[in-house]
Parts: structure tokens; sequence; C-alpha cells
């Protein structure tokens, strides 16, 4: 950041008065701009016994699979941005069943929120952002094709959980070394 928002003069990074951390600050008009972790927020959506999933029709991870999931918008809560997520990248209308992982990913400044949530029909399509939506069985899931670790380890633990049919809350902080399983 150079040059602050609010009055378009140089800032400086600086630690503020009261705060412990260097904080872009405007040298002109004194404000603090604070840059926080963005919230990713999607979806699980089921049909039965299949998940539907995406190919990524951009970048990053372009041609990989991925759960329909993206980054929350201003004046919308989570389950609404989940819910968008699906119908822009799969044309697809869900219901949101309940929360079911929450990833921190520091060494990109994420937070990742992965919902449940059951198919309302099966008229779905690519979106924009997808070259393909599919679903799969969890035998037919494109393991090594998965687009990011959360996908997979969300995948994982959804598995795991409907076969004791018993889903819980999963929490995981993955880090930028950790490998994917």
């Amino acid at each position: 950041m150079k040059f602050c928002s609010e009055c378009g003069k140089p800032v400086v990074l600086r630690i503020p008065e009261g705060d412990n951390r260097p904080r872009y600050v405007c040298l002109h008009c004194e404000t603090i701009h604070y840059q926080n972790p963005k919230i990713i927020t999607g979806c699980i959506p089921v049909s039965g016994q299949r998940i539907l999933l995406c190919r990524r029709a951009i970048e990053p991870r372009l041609g990989l699979w991925t759960l329909p999931a993206g980054f929350m918008e201003n004046n919308e809560t989570m389950e609404q941005a989940a819910r968008r997520e699906c119908e822009e990248e799969a044309c697809a209308q869900v219901e949101i069943e309940g929360l079911f992982a929450l990833f921190s990913l520091p060494h990109v400044n994420q937070v990742y929120v992965m919902y449940r949530s059951r198919l309302l029909n099966d008229d779905f399509r690519a979106g924009d952002e997808s070259l393909e939506v599919q679903l799969f069985t969890e035998d037919e899931i494109p393991w090594e094709d998965l687009a990011f670790r959360t996908i997979h380890y969300t995948l994982e633990q959804f598995f795991s959980d409907r076969l004791s049919d018993h889903f819980q809350v999963h929490t995981r902080d993955i880090q930028a070394d950790q490998p994917p399983r």
C-alpha cells in the first residue's frame, strides 16, 4: 500500500500508538489502514450419495476440481455467500444444512468456511468460473486433480462423517508447507 484511500496522501508502515502490529498509517489524515484475512465461503452440494464439483475456468488452479466457494462480499451473511457462490459457479440451487468446516490459512491471509448443503434439484450447469460441473460418488472423486488442500480436507472429513452418519464441525490450521494428506 502506498497511498491513503481516504485522502490520497502517502502512507508509512509503522506500529500505531496503542497497537502491537505494523499498520499502514496516513501521514496526512492519520487514518490507520487495517489489512485483515479474506473470508472464503462455500458448500458441499449433495444429491443422494453424490457431490457436485466444479472444474475451475479461472486461475489459480485452472482446470482442477473444487467445491463451489469464493470470497464473501460485503452486506451478505456467510450462508448467503455460500449459496451465491454455488449459483455463480454451478448455476445450482442449494439448501444450507449446517456449518461443516472452518480452516485458517495464515500464509495466504484467508479463512475458509464450508457448509453442508443439499441440491434442491439436478438443474445445474457450468457458470462463468467453471469449465464443467459434475456429480461424483466418493469413489469417483478426482482426488489427484483437486484444486486446493482445503477442498481435499473438506471432502475427506465429509465422507468420514457420512460413514458414521454424524456430522460435526471441523477446524484446522493449514500451513504453507503441509502436504495435502
